[in-house]
């Protein structure tokens, strides 16, 4: 292969390790991040239907001289989510802290010696087998030490506090339901994208048709981002392929 076309095929391969990401962030030079449309959760490529372990349905007996229907929460109507395509706000509100610290110390010697003073009158050829400066008094005489210390701290410290509003996108056979919440937010020239999924049960969905993220089964709650301050903190692409790839 000559020169020019090996040049070729390493920048291909350097476009084709960078993904589309590099063609997004070089289409919007000189401009701020280009906000997503609002669309349908479920017609997201990466959406997918949540399937949970189910109890047996249960027949609801009809009252037809009674007002009040077996399973509603309120005699009224409730205006809290129920069916799919309903609004409900999440609340987010972490704070996780950590402090863990080890400390590990270990010292070992050991002093081995051995000897063959007689073995069936053997031991006088030894000499001359092994040369003169061996003994059969003292054959082997080793000694080892070993030690070793390690230290190890973990410090963390996060905060996020959310509220959010999402939809209901599937409901489920024992009547759960399946929300999807996605917001973005830009500032200047940085992009903001919150997302949280995760399946509630409608007793957990307070009078003001909000919900804590503690309530919520399988939660993924994502907050980041892109932009030019993103960008910046990022490490390039080839400083992270050498970081995976160099074993030194």
């Amino acid at each position: 292969m000559s020169a020019p076309l090996a040049r070729l095929a390493c920048l291909a391969l350097v476009i084709a390790l960078s993904g589309c990401n590099t063609f997004t962030k070089l289409s919007e030079i000189g401009r701020p991040p280009v906000m997503t449309a609002s669309s349908d959760p479920t017609r997201d490529p990466r959406w997918r239907p949540v399937t949970m372990p189910m109890p047996r349905a249960e027949t609801i007996p009809s009252e037809p001289a009674s007002l009040w229907r077996s399973g509603s929460r309120a005699f009224f109507k409730d205006q809290r989510a129920a069916q799919v395509g309903d609004i409900i706000t999440i609340l987010v509100n972490t704070s996780d802290a950590a402090d863990v610290e080890n400390a590990t110390g270990a010292t070992r010697t050991g002093t081995e010696t051995e000897g063959l003073p007689n073995l069936f009158g053997l031991e006088a050829a030894l000499p001359k087998i092994l040369g003169k400066a061996v003994s059969a008094s003292t054959l082997v005489n080793a000694s080892s030490t070993n030690s070793n210390v390690g230290t190890g701290t973990i410090k963390r410290n996060e905060t996020v506090t959310l509220r959010l509003a999402g939809v209901v996108t599937q409901v489920l056979p024992n009547g759960n339901l399946v929300v999807a919440a996605r917001q973005e937010m830009r500032v200047n020239s940085e992009l903001r994208e919150l997302q949280v999924s995760g399946v509630i049960r409608p007793q957990d969905i307070a009078s003001d048709n909000t919900v804590p993220h503690d309530r919520m089964a399988e939660a993924r709650i994502s907050y980041g981002g892109r932009g030019t301050l993103t960008d910046l903190q990022t490490p390039r692409y080839g400083q992270q392929a050498l970081d995976i790839l160099l074993p030194f």
